[in-house]
C-alpha cells in the first residue's frame, strides 16, 4: 500500500493492520512528525518517503526522500501498490485521492474533505471509507426499503459545558475530547459539529440519500442506525477502534477478531441527546448543505481558515461556527460543474474568510 499520513492517528491504526496481516509497505507519507517517521521506515523498510518540508529531509533515516505536495501526487503515478491510504488532514487531501483515482487505484480514505467538497467527480467504484460511521451504515445495508440514516457524535469537548461558558472556552479545553485522543483540527471539528456536518456530506454522496441525521451518543459504542420502512431499526455496535474500518477497507472482507466484542452488562446504559442548535449553532445550515451538496466546498474552506485562526488565539470558539455560516449564506448560490470551480471556490472562500 501507498500511506499518507502515516503519523496521524489513522495512519498509526493502519500500520497495526499491515503488521498483524503482513502487508508491504511501498510508500510513507508523513508531515512533521520525523521521529515517528524514523521509527516506522525502521520497521515496514518502505522503497520511497515523501514528506512536508524540504529543511526536515536530512533528518529522515532513508535513501530516497522528497517533499511537498508535487512529490506525493508523483508517489502515487509511479507506485507499484494498488492501494492507496488516504489520511491526510484537510483540503490537501484532495488532489492524491483525484491522482489515485486516475491511476486506477483503490482508495481507503480516511481524507474527509475529499468527498465533502469533490464527491461528485470522485468515482466511487473503488472507494472504501475509513470511518467508523459510514462503515456502520455500509455493513448495516439489506436488500430492504430505507426510510432514512442515522450516524452518530460523540458530542465533543463540550457537550456538557454550561452553554454560557463557550463564548470563553480556552483551546486547551477545546482540545480535550471526552472519548478519545485524535488531531488537532479533527477535534476541534467534534466540538463544534462539523465533523458530523462532514460525515452527513460524505454519507450524501456514498449512500445518494439525503434522508439524513445525527444524534449524540455519549461512549461511542452505536456509530450507525439504519431505519427501515417497516418501522424497524439496525444499530451497528462496536467498541471504538478505527482498526476495524480500516481492516475492512484494506482487505475487503475480515474473519479475523479484530475488537473485542461490546459487553452490554458491562456497558450497563447508553445515553442520547439531540444536537441543539444553542450548543451547536453549525446545525442551524444542516439541511441546507443536504439539498445543495455544492455547499460541502464553502464548508470546509470556511472552517479551515476559522479553526486555525482559533488555535492562533486569533478568534473565540464560537466564532467557528460563525465564519463558516457567514460564508454558507455569502455564498449560498454556488454551482460546481468542474474540478477547477472547486479550486477557485475554495480560494474565493478562503480570502474571505482570512478578512
Amino acid at each position: 500500500m501507498i500511506l499518507l499520513g502515516s503519523t496521524g492517528s489513522i495512519g498509526v491504526n493502519t500500520l497495526n493492520i499491515a503488521r498483524k496481516f503482513k502487508l508491504n509497505v511501498e510508500v510513507l507519507v508523513a508531515g512533521r512528525n520525523i521521529k515517528v517517521l524514523n521509527e516506522q521506515i525502521r520497521e515496514f523498510k518502505p522503497k520511497k518517503v515523501v514528506i512536508a518540508n524540504k529543511e526536515d529531509v536530512s533528518k529522515v533515516n532513508h535513501s530516497n526522500v522528497t517533499f511537498g505536495e508535487e512529490a506525493i501526487l508523483e508517489a502515487i503515478e509511479n507506485s507499484d501498490s494498488k492501494t492507496v491510504v488516504n489520511s491526510l488532514v484537510g483540503f490537501l487531501g484532495l488532489k492524491p485521492t483525484l491522482k489515485a483515482i486516475e491511476c486506477g487505484k483503490k482508495i481507503a480514505l480516511a481524507n474527509k474533505e475529499s468527498l465533502v467538497v469533490a464527491g461528485k467527480f470522485i468515482d466511487q467504484s473503488k472507494l472504501s471509507p475509513i470511518d467508523s460511521e459510514h462503515f456502520g451504515l455500509w455493513y448495516l445495508l439489506q436488500d430492504k426499503q430505507i426510510s432514512s440514516m442515522t450516524i452518530t457524535a460523540s458530542g465533543g469537548s463540550f457537550r456538557d459545558y454550561p452553554l454560557k461558558d463557550l463564548a470563553n472556552v480556552s483551546i486547551k479545553e477545546a482540545l480535550n475530547h471526552p472519548n478519545w485522543s485524535m488531531g488537532n483540527k479533527i477535534t476541534i471539528d467534534s466540538a463544534t459539529m462539523t465533523n458530523k456536518m462532514f460525515e452527513l456530506v460524505e454519507a450524501a454522496w456514498l449512500f445518494n440519500t439525503n434522508k439524513l441525521d445525527a444524534i449524540i451518543e455519549t461512549k461511542s459504542l452505536i456509530h450507525a442506525l439504519i431505519n427501515f420502512s417497516d418501522g424497524s431499526t439496525t444499530a451497528h455496535i462496536a467498541n471504538a477502534s478505527m482498526q476495524l474500518p480500516i481492516a475492512y477497507a484494506i482487505l475487503g472482507k475480515c474473519d479475523d477478531e479484530i475488537l473485542k466484542p461490546v459487553d452490554l452488562l458491562e456497558v450497563g446504559s447508553l445515553e442520547f441527546k439531540k444536537i441543539q442548535t444553542s450548543r451547536y449553532p453549525i446545525w442551524e445550515i444542516k439541511d441546507e448543505v443536504l439539498n445543495n451538496l455544492d455547499l460541502g466546498v464553502v464548508l470546509n474552506a470556511a472552517n479551515e481558515v476559522a479553526v486555525a485562526k482559533f488555535l492562533k488565539s486569533e478568534i473565540g470558539f464560537l466564532d467557528i461556527s460563525n465564519i463558516t455560516m457567514n460564508a454558507l449564506n455569502k455564498y449560498n448560490n454556488i454551482s460546481i460543474n468542474t474540478i477547477d470551480d472547486i479550486f477557485e471556490i475554495d480560494k474565493e472562500v478562503r480570502i474571505y474568510c482570512e478578512s
